[in-house]
């Protein structure tokens, strides 16, 4: 069996440096055994975001991209709160926000970007209760926000 990180580096993925928050809150909260981790976007490594709105300027598979670059951002934030990625007993719920236009119906599609991810790094742990939602906004313009909530290990 492969450690998380260890899967990270068979896909040939990266976490990303845990990002600075911009405004009065942390990245992430611990209660007991729960890891409460703050909404991230897909940052890139220069600090900027892919701007658009789903169902006029970008795609499902382009929003799926944006949400699998949010699920590495979660991981990053998760590992600079414990350490080790094997120390999630299990990802229990996600809320993924799409910047999407009023008639854009596929928001699951998008965030299912996210949660491949989750299931692709953590396996069985990874699988979640999720919300994927609209929104007429999100911060910077970018086109998907996701928060999550983990159960630790001790």
């Amino acid at each position: 069996m492969f450690s998380p990180e260890q899967r990270l580096a068979q896909l040939g993925l990266e976490l990303p440096v845990m990002p600075v928050p911009v405004a009065n809150y942390v990245p992430y909260r611990f209660s007991g055994q729960l890891l409460y981790l703050s909404g991230q976007g897909p940052k890139r490594p220069d600090g900027t975001y892919k701007t658009g709105r789903l169902g006029r300027d970008a795609t499902i598979e382009e929003g799926y991209a944006e949400a699998r670059l949010t699920g590495l951002q979660l991981l990053a934030v998760a590992k600079a709160a414990l350490g080790d990625l094997s120390r999630i007993e299990a990802v229990l719920k996600l809320l993924g926000m799409v910047n999407a236009e009023p008639d854009f119906s596929d928001h699951p599609k998008v965030i299912n970007g996210c949660s491949d991810l989750l299931v692709d790094v953590l396996g069985d742990v990874g699988r979640h209760a999720r919300s994927a939602v609209g929104m007429g906004s999100l911060p910077n313009g970018m086109m998907v926000e996701i928060e999550a909530i983990l159960q630790v290990r001790s």
